[in-house]
């Protein structure tokens, strides 16, 4: 059928109504994304769908530019296209949020598996016996961690200085022919 132009009128059928609703909201967003990218310009929209449920598009997010108009705030934005130094913070500042989210995500796999390991090995859940502990004992607990770090590294350090001699001992003192 192709492409045509339709009549400007409330379509009666509520499913073809809620299907052209769909495809006009998806245009509508990209045209204000286009104004806002091409422009600079500061832009917001929320439309509610025939069913009632809100959507929004907001450059740079739809409070700033809400608050904006309620406060009516007409500074200029200092040649800071697309929101203000207070929304590049912002955007700063989510980052790192995001990162900090991930690095925690990451560590709450690692000490998933690390406790997933102690298990096969047989050795018990220990976390609610530290949390059981004073500060005394976990001071405690920590020099002897420390010091059980320290002599991990002196065996380490010893292993592979016997591994060198072994390898030195294991090559020809003669010149080869």
């Amino acid at each position: 059928m192709g492409r045509r132009k339709i009549e400007m009128k409330m379509v009666k059928d509520s499913s073809s109504r809620q299907v052209t609703f769909s495809k006009r909201r998806t245009g509508l967003f990209k045209k204000g994304n286009e104004l806002a990218t091409l422009c600079g310009a500061e832009v917001a929209m929320v439309v509610f769908s025939p069913g009632g449920k809100p959507f929004s598009f907001g450059h740079p997010s739809v409070d700033s530019v809400a608050n904006r108009f309620q406060n009516q705030d007409l500074e200029p934005n200092n040649g800071n296209v697309g929101g203000s130094s207070k929304d590049a913070k912002v955007d700063k500042l989510n980052r790192q949020l995001i990162g900090l989210i991930k690095q925690l995500q990451a560590e709450k796999k690692r000490g998933d598996m690390l406790e997933k390991a102690m298990k096969a090995k047989g050795q018990p859940k220990c976390k609610a016996q530290i949390n059981e502990l004073s500060l005394h004992e976990l001071e405690k607990l920590k020099g002897s961690l420390e010091e059980l770090r320290g002599n991990l590294k002196a065996r380490v350090s010893e292993m592979e200085a016997s591994s060198s001699l072994l390898l030195l001992a294991g090559k020809e003192t003669y010149p080869r022919r």
